[in-house]
Order: structure tokens, then sequence, then C-alpha cells
């Protein structure tokens, strides 16, 4: 009896282990490569990965912190990852500089519908409008999105005679703090909450936004490899209905939703990153355009206006074809999109 119960026991443990074994070729493995470090907005991609959303569609997703856009498009063009999360300008500058290149990822699904970028100053500098700009000393790294686009924002506003200061990322608060420079560029929820922490209220700030100052650029998209789209189709449009039902959720509840980034990076100021998500939220997701064209999808004609300003802002080799970035194939239907928060009267 204890030979047979043995090999019954051995049974049934190889049973188990194979069953799991098939359960786990049966996800499809996603390497998702965000724009930047794990901070408030990441929570969109974190929430529906911990919560398993991502398994539940049939993916087996790995979310890494990104550095920039355009190391974003980089790393999905050269197929290290299959998806991520970058500035569509950045996504068309690639296409265009790049018009041979056999592997030029696509846009699937609009986040920020608004680019974040705006400019920022020191009230005291005595910078109030778009009109105090002409002649100032800006700085931004130089790969910064609000920087790359500023030619379209100085045409939109008749700036002139800016002069610019590069630094590293960390740098460009602290140098406008100190009165290095008269100003900055960068997103909005990124650059004013690094300014509080270097001292200096929100109060005591002016922000021009890009978005409310004649540029109506698109922002962040989520991107996919052209393999990735040929090949497996219908991963894409899993990833974006199980990324759809968590940024809904996430949205709807951001200060439960940065626990899922504290997760991933246990040193962030939990306060501070629901703060910077919420800002999200409010200027470059639920903006009023956003909710005119719906979560997630673009107009045509605001696209290719797009497209014509990045290939003279950027001066790209080629001209960017806003068909070649963009494919509205793999989004969820109208209903499913209907994920944006209700506006607070």
């Amino acid at each position: 009896m204890k030979t047979r119960s043995f090999i019954q026991l051995a049974l049934a443990t190889a049973c188990a282990l194979s069953f799991s074994a098939a359960s786990a070729q049966a996800l499809t493995p996603i390497k998702f490569q965000l724009d930047w470090r794990f901070e408030g907005p990441s929570a969109l991609f974190l929430a529906p990965a911990a919560k398993g959303y991502f398994k539940d569609a049939k993916l087996d997703v790995t979310i890494d912190a990104g550095n920039g856009s355009g190391g974003a498009v980089t790393r999905v063009a050269s197929g290290t990852y299959d998806m991520g999360f970058a500035d569509i300008a950045a996504l068309m500058e690639f296409h265009a500089n790049n018009p041979d290149a056999p592997n030029k990822p696509v846009a699937v699904m609009m986040v920020y519908n608004n680019t974040p970028a705006s400019v920022m100053a020191l009230k005291k500098s005595g910078i109030k409008s778009t009109a105090d700009l002409n002649g100032k000393k800006l700085g931004a790294p130089v790969f910064d999105a609000g920087r790359r686009s500023f030619p379209i924002f100085a045409k939109a506003n008749n700036v002139s005679g800016v002069q610019w200061t590069s630094m590293d990322p960390p740098l460009r608060e602290t140098m406008l703090a100190r009165g290095d420079v008269d100003a900055i560029t960068g997103f909005t929820f990124t650059s004013l909450l690094n300014l509080e922490a270097r001292g200096v209220k929100a109060d005591e700030v002016t922000i021009i936004p890009y978005a409310t100052n004649g540029v109506k650029l698109y922002g962040n998209a989520i991107i996919a490899s052209p393999k990735l789209i040929k090949e497996n189709p219908a991963a894409v449009k899993a990833f974006l209905l199980a990324f759809t039902k968590g940024a809904k959720e996430a949205m709807a509840n951001p200060k439960a939703a940065i626990e899922y980034v504290k997760a991933r990076d246990g040193i962030i100021n939990t306060e501070l990153e629901t703060r910077r998500f919420q800002l999200a939220i409010d200027t470059a997701i639920n903006s009023p355009s956003a909710r005119e064209e719906g979560f997630g999808k673009v107009v045509p004609g605001r696209l290719s206006l797009m497209a014509s300003q990045v290939s003279d802002a950027f001066a790209t080799k080629s001209r960017v074809n806003p068909d070649a970035v963009w494919s509205a194939s793999f989004l969820p239907t109208s209903t499913e999109l209907n994920v944006l928060p209700a506006i607070k009267k």
C-alpha cells in the first residue's frame, strides 16, 4: 500500500508540475519599457501588473524603469523591448530620421492627450507670460521634450532671442532655484514638484503650459514593436485592454495606486508621488481635449499637424508620415475606453 501511495503521490505531483509548466508557457512574455523612473504616473502600468490583469489576459509582462522617451523608442526598435511608453514626438523623430530602419515602433494607444511640457519660471523673475520670455536664458537637458519642441512653442507665441543652457536632469530645477537660468522647460508634474523639493513653493512659480498656449501636441503613447504587431496582434490588443482596466482604477484612486509604485521603489515619497500622479491626470490625461476626443484615441487632422510641426522643429531627414507612426487597430471599444475620472465640481 505504501508503494502504491507513493506512486500515486508522484503521479499527482508530476501532473501538477506539468499543468503549472503548461500554464506558464501559455502566457505570452512582453518586456515593457517605461519612459522614466518609477514615479507617480508609472502607477498606470504597475497597477494592472500588480492586480494580475495582464496575467488574466494571458500575458507575462515585465515593466522596467526608463531614462527618457528617446531611449524607450530605440529599445523597442532594437527588439530589446516589445512595447513601451514614449512621447510620440520622439517616435516621429525616430521614424523620420531612420526611414530605412527595418523595425520602426508604432504608437497604438494615446495616454497623454496633451503634452505635459511647460515653461516654468520663478515669479520673482518678472516672467508672467510668453511675451516675457523674449531674450531670456532657458535651461533644460538637451533631450528634454519641452526643449526639443520649443521651436513650435516659440513660433506659436512669437518668442525669440532665447539662449539655452544645458544640464543633466537632476540639476535643472536646482539651477532655476539658484537663479542660474531665467526659466526651464519640463513636464509640469515633474519640474513643479522637484522645485518644491528644493524649497520653492508652488505659488512662487509661473507655469506656462504648452497645451494652453497654442501648442496642441500629443504627449506620451503606448508603442509596440512591428515584430509583435505582426506575429501576435492579439497580444497587443490584450495588453491595451488589461492596461485600460487597471488605468481606470488607478486614476479613480491615485493614493492607493501609488502603493504599487512604492512596491517597485521603496524609497519614493508616497505623498509626493500621489500628487505627481494627480497632476499628470489633471494636466495631460483627463484634459478637455482628451474628453472630447476620447481616451486612447487621436484625431487624424491634429496628428498630421503635429507630424508637420515635428518635421520642421526637429529638422528631420525626411518628413514625418503620421500614418506610419500610429495605428488604432488594437484599441478597445469606446465603451471599454470610457475610463477618465469625472470632473470634480
